[in-house]
């Protein structure tokens, strides 16, 4: 079973996750929740308010209730695990906390989301925390949610709140639309990968263009026989009908050649696709690449696909990759 930690944070900022309420943050502020970098101790380090806070504090409560910020996660989904990261909170965690979910499609303005209009479910009851700890605790509820509403009891700081999950995108109002199959906020997801040393796998298929080499996928440099590969499972059963390759940012250390595969195998596991005897088809046979370029190639093969196997010659880093397509289905009509 994948760890829920190995899924896509669907609060990430990369993909437009953010806090856009909380009804305290006197000591640090609430976009500190959603940082993509780890959290950091300043020793010595002050404020006109205090102690400087890497995170996401509020006050002490003196009076009955507990503090709350609200989450517009930057792709909506089913929420399986959350991390809720007290980094160098040691006398100043909260004793307890809960996350609550929604679904408003939309823009809604905090007001809205923190009226009793908004239908608010719990994914995770009230739990204890331990200051100073990566706090994990999977999510059990399957409902598709767009917001998250994290409780704290009675009060206190959270350095980092992370939540994975499946992405699930809204429908495209065009069924018969083009679109990226392979992009993360669409629900594609990369499974496996041979290495990732230097950079993670996700990013190939994060939204936008790499803004540094350490926001691609690059393996180590590699000995021996053989190279380096990853397999992205489309967010729909799909056509690839053009593939764009960019190496932006990778100019000593991009592949010498580049080759795609695919096959159709719904519900197959990492292991499966990963074994030797799976049958792939090429659709882009092995090509030249260029260091830090946009490389743009036309598939060979045609057929219906459920993942894409990117072979990288002997090894590197590459930024971006998108596979442009449309629903299989929508093929069939």
């Amino acid at each position: 079973m994948t760890e829920f930690t190995e899924l896509v944070d669907l609060a990430a900022e990369a993909l437009g996750g953010t806090v856009i309420a909380a009804n305290d943050e006197f000591f640090a502020p609430k976009e500190g929740l959603l940082k993509p970098t780890p959290a950091e101790w300043r020793e010595g380090a002050y404020t006109e308010r205090g102690k400087w806070m890497d995170g996401w504090e509020t006050r002490r409560r003196r009076t009955p209730g507990f503090d709350w910020a609200i989450v517009h996660l930057g792709a909506p989904g089913i929420v399986r695990g959350v991390v809720i990261d007290t980094s160098f909170y040691r006398g100043n965690y909260p004793e307890r906390a809960s996350i609550e979910g929604c679904e408003v499609e939309g823009t809604p303005s905090p007001d809205e989301l923190a009226s009793d209009k908004t239908k608010w479910r719990t994914l995770l009851p009230e739990s204890p925390l331990q200051g100073d700890t990566h706090n994990k605790f999977e999510i059990a509820a399957d409902e598709r949610v767009t917001h998250l509403r994290l409780n704290i009891f009675p009060d206190g700081g959270v350095a980092r709140l992370r939540v994975y999950g499946d992405v699930k995108a809204a429908p495209l109002r065009d069924g018969n639309a083009t679109f990226d199959l392979a992009a993360i906020e669409n629900g594609g997801y990369s499974v496996v990968c041979s290495d990732m040393f230097f950079g993670h796998r996700q990013n190939l298929i994060m939204p936008g263009r790499s803004t540094h080499m350490g926001n691609g996928w690059e393996t180590k440099r590699r000995r021996g026989p053989g190279h380096d590969w990853t397999i992205i499972r489309l967010a729909q059963p799909g056509v690839v009908e053009s593939v764009e390759l960019d190496t932006d940012h990778f100019k000593g250390n991009a592949p010498d050649a580049c080759m795609l595969e695919c096959c159709f195998a719904p519900d197959a596991s990492a292991e499966s696709l990963s074994d030797p005897a799976m049958e792939w088809i090429e659709i882009v046979p092995q090509s030249k690449l260029q260091p830090h370029a946009r490389h743009n190639f036309e598939p060979t093969v045609s057929g219906p696909a459920t993942h894409v196997r990117l072979n990288i010659y002997p090894d590197g880093g590459v930024a971006r990759l998108r596979l442009f397509g449309r629903r299989a289905s929508a093929i069939a009509k």
